[in-house]
């Protein structure tokens, strides 16, 4: 299992976390990402999250495995 958090306090809402995997990030009402689906199983998913963590400007998502 994936688990997937941003830090809330680093991120600037550049928005590429919720373009790149929708299923598992959304903005809020300021435009900055927050997470949707911590937990991910599915490994399409555990992908796309891993390409929002490289692609953050901020580094503000951390992706890590169980």
């Amino acid at each position: 299992m994936l688990k997937v958090s941003i830090d809330s306090s680093i991120c600037e809402g550049h928005g590429r976390c919720y373009m790149l995997a929708p299923e598992v990030f959304e903005a809020d009402e300021m435009g900055q990402g927050v997470v949707t689906k911590a937990d991910i199983d599915d490994p399409e998913l555990q992908q796309r999250a891993l390409l929002a963590e490289d692609n953050c400007p901020e580094k503000a998502i951390s992706c890590s495995h169980d």
